[in-house]
């Protein structure tokens, strides 16, 4: 199931806006504002971004900027009531992939969802190789480095420490690893995930400026103090 981050400050349009994405399948994640969203970007993981550009706090441009300083490759669909061509092209030059203008279509939008949604499961290319402080993590080869040392990973570990490597240093849900790791979200999974963060607490420390935090009730960040 992809997910959606939809940002738009008029609420009867965002109701039936989302009423409709989610009755094609995708779990659509709200916020009002371009400064809820930002902080819910930084604790989350998205397939795609859907923003209105006129929005309290911070603008639609504003946030675009800003997470493409955290993902060079998601997607982002602006949504608008202006249909200027500076507004486009400016989207367009911030990182934007596409520009609607209000009122939209939601067949239209759904089916650009789709293509580019299509389109970054054909170019996704997850890191094969990840520098976490002193160590080297090789994905493919599932090996996690500390000078000549050389411990072998299991799928899941390397797995769970890519996953944790994306996001350095920001706070990934446990409902999110869980799902990404396991497919699905319950107790006894999160039992067995606290057990590998126990292992990777122990793998990673040759290097006192790796931590693994537990934000208690949230989910878990890695440290990286430089």
């Amino acid at each position: 199931m992809a997910k959606i981050l939809y940002v738009e400050d008029d609420l009867s349009l965002s109701f039936v806006t989302r009423d409709q994405l989610e009755k094609r399948g995708y779990e659509v994640l709200f916020c009002e504002t371009g400064k809820k969203a930002f902080e819910t970007f930084k604790t989350d993981l998205f397939d795609i971004c859907v923003f209105d550009v006129m929005l309290p706090e911070m603008d639609g441009f504003e946030l675009a900027k800003k997470i493409r300083l955290e993902n060079k490759q998601i997607p982002i669909i602006f949504l608008t009531a202006r249909s200027m061509q500076e507004d486009k092209l400016e989207g367009l030059k911030l990182g934007g992939d596409d520009y609607m203008t209000k009122p939209f279509n939601i067949e239209e939008l759904c089916l650009k969802i789709e293509i580019f949604l299509r389109r970054k499961d054909v170019r996704k290319e997850p890191n094969d190789f990840y520098t976490i402080g002193s160590y080297q993590l090789d994905v493919r080869e599932q090996k996690l480095s500390f000078g000549k040392d050389e411990r072998q990973l299991t799928l899941k570990e390397t797995k769970l420490l890519s996953l944790l490597s994306q996001k350095e240093n920001t706070i990934i849900k446990r409902e999110n690893i869980l799902l990404n790791l396991w497919g699905k979200n319950d107790y006894f999974l999160g039992r067995s995930l606290d057990v590998f963060i126990s292992r990777l607490r122990k793998y990673l420390k040759k290097d006192e400026n790796i931590d693994i935090e537990n934000i208690r009730g949230v989910g878990f960040k890695l440290n990286i103090n430089s």
